[in-house]
Formats: C-alpha cells, sequence, structure tokens
C-alpha cells in the first residue's frame, strides 16, 4: 500500500495542527505536510485535516475568520471532488462556517471551558474516517472546548438523522445516551456530522490525541485509520 498524504491546515492560533502531524506522520507512518492558511494549493494531499485550536484568537465567532482563509477554497474545492476532509474541535467549526457541514456550535451549556475524556458512539460507517469502526462502538476521546455545544433548527436535525448524517454521538460506557454523558448540552447529543457526500466530517473530540495507549487511550486510531484504509480499498493511494 503506498503512504497517504495528510495536509494539516495551519490558521493563526491553530494549537493541534502539530498533535495531527504526529498522529498521522509518527505514530500511523505516512506522510503529513504543514499547509499555511495563506497558500494557494494543498500540494497533492490525499487527506485534509482541519485542526482543533483558536483560528484568529476565536476573534468574532469560533471559525468565522478562518472560513475567508485562501486555503479554504482549495478545501472547498477538494470536498467537491470527493476527497476526505476531516475538521476537528476548531477544525469542525471552520467547515460549519465555511458551510461544508451543517449546523452551528454554541457555549457549552456550563458556560465553561471543557478539558476531559468523553465518550462517543459511531453511529455510521459509510463515511472514510468510520469505515474501520463498528456500528455502535464506543470510542474513548479527548474534548477541550468551549463552544461544542451542536445546535441546528428542527428540520436540520430531521434531515440529518433521516440522511444518517448524524456519524458520533456522546454517549456512557455502555454506549447508552444520556443527558449526563453529554458533556456540553449539544442537541441528540451529537458530537459528529457529516455531509449529504459523506466525505467531509467534523467532530469535537480529539481522535488524534487518543492514537496512543500512554496518552489514555488509543480509540482515536480507528478515525485515522479508517481513512488510510478507505483510500486504499478504493485505489485512490
Amino acid at each position: 500500500m503506498s503512504l497517504v498524504k495528510f495536509a494539516i491546515i495551519e490558521f493563526p492560533g491553530s494549537n493541534c495542527d502539530h498533535d495531527a502531524y504526529h498522529a498521522t506522520k509518527h505514530v500511523l507512518g505516512h506522510q503529513a505536510e504543514l499547509v499555511w492558511h495563506k497558500d494557494a494549493d494543498l500540494r497533492g494531499a490525499d487527506v485534509v485535516v482541519l485542526p482543533g485550536g483558536f483560528s484568529y484568537g476565536d476573534y468574532l465567532r469560533t471559525g468565522a475568520i478562518a472560513r475567508f482563509s485562501p486555503i479554504m477554497a482549495r478545501v472547498r474545492e477538494f470536498a467537491d471532488a470527493g476527497g476526505p476532509v476531516i475538521g476537528i474541535c476548531n477544525g469542525f467549526q471552520v467547515l460549519l462556517e465555511a458551510g461544508l457541514l451543517k449546523g452551528s456550535l454554541l457555549r457549552n451549556r456550563q458556560l465553561k471551558f471543557l478539558c476531559q475524556h468523553v465518550r462517543v458512539r459511531v453511529e455510521q460507517t459509510d463515511t472514510p474516517f468510520t469505515s474501520g469502526a463498528t456500528a455502535g462502538q464506543v470510542l474513548l476521546l479527548p474534548i477541550a472546548h468551549g463552544e461544542g455545544n451542536y445546535h441546528a433548527p428542527p428540520e436540520t436535525i430531521a434531515g440529518l438523522e433521516a440522511n444518517r448524517q448524524v456519524i458520533f454521538r456522546y454517549c456512557g460506557e455502555d454506549g447508552a445516551v444520556s443527558e449526563f454523558s453529554n458533556p456540553n448540552g449539544s442537541l441528540e447529543a451529537i458530537a459528529g456530522v457529516c455531509n449529504e457526500q459523506r466525505n467531509v466530517v467534523g467532530l469535537m473530540p480529539h481522535p488524534e490525541r487518543a492514537c496512543e495507549s500512554i496518552l489514555g487511550s488509543d480509540d482515536g486510531r480507528v478515525v485515522l485509520d479508517s481513512v488510510v484504509t478507505t483510500l486504499a480499498a478504493t485505489g485512490a493511494v
């Protein structure tokens, strides 16, 4: 199998870019390149990662300024052509602001920044980033956000559910969804969604920070390993 090339987008204020770089290059053993937000191309990437952090200091609104960065035009073209794109935490916020995913993220219901491990249930396995998981599989992943409360109008939520676009849901250790297992108040305990074409995925938890057992969990590897396996199976690499 050929090496997969990950393009990790760096915005001013990104702070999980090197986490994603380490996970994809040093843990998975594939190629990774940091791409600055003012760059004009993705340098032959097979996968695009929008990492977590505080792009542009979260001024105006999380992700609202980053959506206008020049590289986002290339990300949109890549996504429109079917390329796999994942937005993690702040990267999820950027994808929502850019209109590549539906919905928005509000302040956590406690109005506090949350930094802890949570459990999420894999709802769908027909995306590039969940193809290696099993439906209902529970993953232990860390979160670190102040605005992770997923919200959308009722008709949007209904459409996401009907189209099976809810990919990850906050849950307990046994996979059950409850108010107690929902850390930030997200509607329907939504932790991650995909687009209608299913190649763009956004989630608040950090799989790249859970790729080595020494960090408390290596469950995040299923997300990144999935896209590698998917690309190999389709002959894209």
